[in-house]
């Protein structure tokens, strides 16, 4: 989200058949067919103790966000260029989040979780994606995360790219629709994946006790979960999915 586009230029940063993200000069403009995510991305940017874009007007389907200072953390499946500092600061950001009050609406359960796993899972080696071995490596992996968990906040889609940085310091956090109760190594582990050598940073920013097994555990989770999805809505062949190569890369 830097500030420098021609304002009479616009970019689609996201667009597939549930939701579309535009740019126009220094505003983000949201159109989204489920109200219900709008819903939850305004009320937690309002709630959250926490940096986040600034909203500048809200007519449905459509939520008009302000541009954030500096840039994205990561990508996911290239190297990052923030430094260690920058990802303690963004493990800081996190804890501070996971330590406020809990939205008044739930999370997923680990039942949804387990169900979905089974069902991504089949469809993986069904549709030879993987070999067998992969998936049911990572899937015993992936089980043990869905063990009982104490709820906090999370921000449910913390992807690398949603963490926006100025030099060592975090400037915001942006896509909010997923953001519920659930276990705190979950956002841990999306923020982290694909960057196993910066969870120690954020780790040390969060600085709270982290069991890096669970981390590694969600990370295969998410993996799992997320293949079908982009590649039914167009992101190209699974075989080059960044976690597709987490997945491989997995013990």
């Amino acid at each position: 989200m830097m500030a420098d586009m021609d304002v009479n230029e616009v970019e689609v940063v996201v667009a597939h058949s549930e939701r579309a993200t535009l740019r126009v000069g220094d505003v983000f403009v949201k159109v989204d067919a489920d109200q219900n995510r709008i819903d939850v991305e305004v009320e937690a940017m309002t709630t959250a103790p926490v940096p986040t874009p600034r909203i500048l007007w809200r007519k449905p389907p459509a939520l008009a966000l302000a541009a954030l200072p500096g840039s994205a953390l990561g990508r996911l499946g290239e190297p990052s260029a923030a430094s260690p500092a920058a990802w303690a600061a963004a493990g800081a950001a996190v804890r501070t989040l996971h330590d406020a009050p809990l939205p008044p609406w739930p999370g997923r359960s680990r039942d949804e979780f387990a169900s979905r796993l089974a069902d991504e899972c089949e469809w993986l080696v069904a549709h030879d994606v993987l070999p067998a071995e992969v998936v049911t490596r990572n899937r015993r992996l992936a089980e043990t995360a869905l063990r009982p968990w104490t709820p906090v906040f999370i921000h449910g889609d913390l992807q690398v790219d949603h963490v926006f940085v100025a030099g060592d310091e975090v400037t915001g956090i942006v896509d909010w629709s997923e953001a519920s109760r659930g276990d705190a190594h979950f956002d841990l582990a999306v923020l982290t994946l694909g960057h196993p050598e910066h969870l120690g940073d954020v780790v040390a920013g969060y600085g709270a006790d982290v069991d890096h097994d669970l981390v590694r555990a969600w990370w295969s989770l998410r993996c799992l979960t997320n293949v079908r999805w982009l590649a039914e809505h167009g992101y190209g062949s699974p075989d080059g999915f960044p976690e597709v190569a987490v997945l491989r890369s997995q013990p």
